[in-house]
Order: structure tokens, then C-alpha cells, then sequence
């Protein structure tokens, strides 16, 4: 019935009917992402460790264990290695062909060695024909910067979410989407937390890019809020709420099955290197759009808001 309603807007989906529901279920997702946080944390990349990337290939049959064996017993600290796949046939350099092996290794930040001289030296001593595409290293200052960079950049990001929706509209709105916003962030970090995917520069711009697209959802729903609240003074505000949804739902939908269709394509053939960020992106869209839809209207219902716009006095609500 759900499904046919998403798609026929003839009848009205009583959302609310069950929103109680479906706010216990986000307070425990939260609570349990914030544990999950608290005892698990994250998989930091270098970009917040501090440490050296390397990007090789190699056109012998080389597995992701003979690196690491080639690597280990050199006390490098903490070595990850995964096998990245090559999307495109050649490069416009022409240095890679279908055939080459491509790795990528991530080597821990260790005080008093050279990480690059020394596992160039071990790779090139066991597989002579390797080639280095790319290195990037990161020093531990500069990690601890781009952590509370990454920080303040998602802490300014909701507030100036908070300001503009208060001009833009009342308190009660403001709130609402920034409980909605708070909501896709720490449900997002719980994913991470789970599935260990790593943490870089990458995901905190991803986190941005949800906290926008929530915020452009969460508007559209706000906006026909506002105007159907003006239309229909008399109606409760229940019904006024359930209304705005069925509204915009069409729009919604198609906007997050186009965003998505686009997202699992660089999911599946964008390569390793991507990976992370396209995941994040998905569960954002996924997340971003229950919450315009079940957590930022939840809140508007229980803190209330003004009813007629047009009226000025203490009855008439809080506008800013």
C-alpha cells in the first residue's frame, strides 16, 4: 500500500500514523551509533594518522599477501593494503593496460624513518618491474589540523543551517532541521563505525554534501508546510503536515532515485579509490531522505508553530 501510494498521490499516505514508531527507532539508531563511536571508533585514513600512500602496479600475478609479506618483519607500524581495480581499459598516459595489478598501500606515520625510501627499497627488491603511480604523505600536525578543520567545517555547517531556516522561516523550522541534519551525521558515522570503511578528507566532504542535500529536502517539505498553514488556518496542524508530505513526495522520490541511480554506478565502477565516498553519499541520500520526511516534520508537530502568518500579536506565533 505504501509503495503504490509513492507512486499514485490519488489517496493520501497517513505518514504519521506511525511516526511514533519511527522516532523511537531513529533515537535508538542514534544512541547506538554514538556507542558504537565511543567504543569502536573510527578507521582513520592518513589524511588523520598521519602517514604514506603509495598507488603501485605491477604487471605480474602478484596477490594482495605477497605485498604484505614483502612488507612485514620491517617494522613500518600499521600497513594496509588493498587491490584497487582499474576501471578503464589504458590510461592517457598509457603507462597502465588491463592486464596490470594495481595496490594500494597505507603506511602508519613512524617517528625516526624514512617510510618512502624504505618500502620503495623492500618492493622494488622482490618485484623489479613495479611502478609507483602516486605517493601522498601527511605529517602528524598537519593530521591533527585537518581533524578539527574536518570538525569546525560540519559544526559551521549545521549552524549556518540553523540561522538561515530562522530567517527563512521560525524557530520551531530551524530546529527541525537541525535535529534532522544531526540525525543523517551521527547515523552516518555509525555506519562507519560498523562497517570500518575508512575515515578520510573524502568522508568529511561527504558529510557536507549530505547535510546539503538534507537541507534541500527538508526545505521543500518546509516551504509547502508554510504555504498550506497559510491556506488552511482551521486544519489541524496534523493533518496540515501530512498533507505538505503527500505534496512533495513525488518530487522527493524522483530526485533521490535519480541521485541514487548515479551513485551506484560510481559505487560499483568507480574503483577503490572513490568507494568510500560514494558509500557515504548513498546511506546520506537514504538517510537524508527519511529524515525531511519523518524526523524534521515529527519535530515542527511537537513544538508547534504559528498558525496564521498573516496576524501579529503574542497568539500568533514566534517570528523572528
Amino acid at each position: 500500500m505504501l509503495l503504490r501510494g509513492l507512486f499514485n498521490q490519488s489517496k493520501e499516505i497517513q505518514f504519521f500514523s506511525f511516526s511514533n514508531l519511527l522516532s523511537y527507532i531513529s533515537l535508538g539508531a542514534i544512541l547506538v551509533s554514538i556507542i558504537l563511536f565511543s567504543i569502536l571508533g573510527l578507521n582513520y585514513g592518513i589524511d588523520f594518522r598521519g602517514g604514506t600512500m603509495f598507488m603501485v602496479s605491477s604487471s605480474e600475478k602478484i596477490k594482495v599477501s605477497d605485498v604484505r609479506n614483502t612488507l612485514s618483519g620491517s617494522n613500518l607500524g600499521d600497513v594496509s593494503i588493498s587491490q584497487a581495480t582499474n576501471p578503464l581499459e589504458t590510461l592517457s598516459a598509457g603507462t597502465l593496460t588491463s592486464t596490470d595489478n594495481i595496490f594500494i598501500i597505507k603506511v602508519e606515520k613512524t617517528e625516526g624513518q624514512n617510510i618512502e625510501t624504505k618500502v620503495k627499497a623492500l618492493l622494488l627488491n622482490n618485484v623489479p618491474d613495479i611502478k609507483f603511480l602516486q605517493i601522498e604523505s601527511v605529517g602528524s600536525k598537519v593530521s591533527s589540523e585537518l581533524i578539527r578543520n574536518g570538525m569546525l567545517a560540519v559544526l559551521f555547517a549545521v549552524v549556518s543551517v540553523l540561522v538561515y531556516i530562522w530567517l527563512r522561516f521560525e524557530w520551531q523550522f530551524a530546529l527541525g532541521a537541525v535535529f534532522a541534519l544531526i540525525h543523517d551525521v551521527i547515523l552516518t558515522i555509525g555506519v562507519f563505525s560498523i562497517l570500518r570503511y575508512e575515515f578520510n578528507l573524502s568522508i568529511i566532504a561527504a558529510l557536507l554534501t549530505i547535510i546539503g542535500y538534507s537541507l534541500n529536502d527538508t526545505v521543500v517539505v518546509f516551504d509547502r508546510v508554510r504555504e498550506n498553514l497559510r491556506n488552511f488556518k482551521s486544519l489541524p496542524l496534523l493533518k496540515v503536515l501530512n498533507m505538505s508530505i503527500n505534496n512533495t513526495l513525488s518530487r522527493t522520490i524522483m530526485t533521490s532515485v535519480t541521485t541514487l541511480l548515479a551513485l551506484f554506478a560510481l559505487y560499483f565502477l568507480g574503483g577503490d579509490v572513490i568507494r568510500g565516498f560514494t558509500f557515504a553519499m548513498i546511506w546520506g541520500v537514504l538517510v537524508g531522505t527519511y529524515s525531511s520526511i519523518f524526523v524534521a516534520a515529527k519535530i515542527l508537530l511537537i513544538l508547534d508553530v504559528k498558525r496564521n502568518w498573516d496576524e501579529k500579536g503574542s497568539n500568533a506565533g514566534t517570528q523572528f
